[in-house]
């Protein structure tokens, strides 16, 4: 009985470790079942829905929001974070696959990896070039904290990232406003249900 303990015991932390996921197989192995939702034969409903599952289980949207939301965040009561959250979590689906639903079968390439530190590595790939479109250099900031549970932060498309984008244009509402987050709230409700 000792010796199949052991042995269960040994072989689920075998096991534990070989889930250990690299980031490039990652990102490969995301932006393949995304390729694949984009090339099937069915309606744009069907194919946001897909792809946000897809974002769900592969997002860090949670850290995106935070980050996204700046020094601000530090202003927000509890009820304010989980309704930001909660509009939050929408909006960057909403973007998130209506903007991807919007390719057929694009082919994505992953070059390599430089590992940042423990918790981060970037994964450099290319959107392969088409006869309508040039090779696009997109870079994964993949967060590595858990092995077994890689999650994108941020991609930089052309050295532009998205992330930083994001919380720049938040701060922008916020400035302008007073640095009212109903504001912020309000224009993330309108862009969810239009």
């Amino acid at each position: 009985m000792k010796k199949l303990l052991t042995f269960i015991i040994l072989l689920t932390l075998c096991l534990g470790n070989a889930q250990s996921i690299e980031p490039n197989a990652f990102v490969q192995s995301t932006v393949n079942r995304a390729s694949e939702i984009l090339s099937k034969n069915i309606s744009k409903e069907k194919k946001i829905n897909q792809l946000k599952i897809i974002a769900r289980e592969t997002v860090d949207i949670r850290g995106i929001g935070f980050y996204s939301l700046g020094s601000a965040r530090k202003e927000l009561n509890e009820n304010e974070k989980n309704l930001y959250f909660s509009l939050f979590e929408n909006y960057f689906l909403k973007s998130f696959s209506s903007r991807l639903s919007e390719y057929t079968n694009p082919k994505i390439e992953v070059r390599g990896e430089k590992i940042i530190n423990k918790n981060y590595t970037i994964v450099n790939s290319v959107l392969v070039s088409t006869p309508n479109r040039p090779e696009i250099k997109i870079d994964w900031r993949i967060y590595t904290k858990n092995p077994n549970n890689p999650l994108i932060r941020d991609l930089i498309i052309e050295g532009l990232s998205l992330a930083r984008t994001q919380k720049e244009e938040f701060a922008s509402i916020l400035n302008s406003n007073d640095r009212d987050i109903k504001t912020l709230f309000k224009t993330l409700e309108d862009f969810i249900k239009n």
